[in-house]
């Protein structure tokens, strides 16, 4: 029996935690698309799932060569969104890791950040330009709600690329502790 829940994740580990709850309540995801996810009943705990931001989309050349080199290793490629893989093992063939050194956590991290400063400085960008046409003589009362929205929309990007650049700096000390 097919499930839909729309739900939506703005942090990919939350995200691929929540997946595995889910695996581990008897649904396997089967597809997902833009806050869509559709699960499937399995037995509890079948599979476990990773969640990857790659370089390209996914039907670059390049991503689909990774995609396949990662399916090598015994994983299931489930679905993508823009630049984003969804990847799932069977529980019963081990522990499933998609970066398992910590320059290649840090390679992931910054991917991510990218994304999301982009969208900020984006956010901000538009919402900035609705202040401006809201204080000009074509003064427009929803031109200057939506830019307050959309420029809180920027900060929260924003406050989310902080997160991650603590991570990476955390990573990257990491690194040296073992590297020393």
């Amino acid at each position: 029996m097919k499930h839909v829940i729309r739900k939506p994740y703005c942090n990919w580990e939350k995200e691929e935690k929540w997946l595995n709850e889910m695996s581990a309540n008897g649904l396997a995801l089967a597809d997902y698309s833009w806050c869509r996810y559709v699960f499937e009943d399995t037995p509890p705990g079948k599979y476990i799932y990773r969640i990857e931001m790659l370089d390209y989309s996914s039907r670059n050349p390049a991503a689909l060569k990774y995609i396949r080199f990662v399916e090598e290793t015994g994983a299931e490629f489930v679905s993508s969104y823009m630049r984003w893989v969804y990847f799932r093992k069977k529980a019963a063939d081990g522990p499933f890791t998609l970066h398992s050194d910590i320059p290649s956590q840090i390679a992931h991290n910054k991917r991510i950040r990218g994304w999301w400063l982009g969208f900020g400085i984006l956010e901000i960008s538009i919402g900035i330009m609705n202040l401006l046409v809201g204080i000009s003589p074509y003064f427009r009362i929803g031109n200057v709600i939506l830019g307050g929205l959309v420029i809180v929309l920027g900060g929260a990007f924003i406050s989310w690329v902080i997160q991650i650049t603590r991570k990476i700096r955390r990573l990257k000390k990491e690194l040296l502790i073992h590297e020393g």
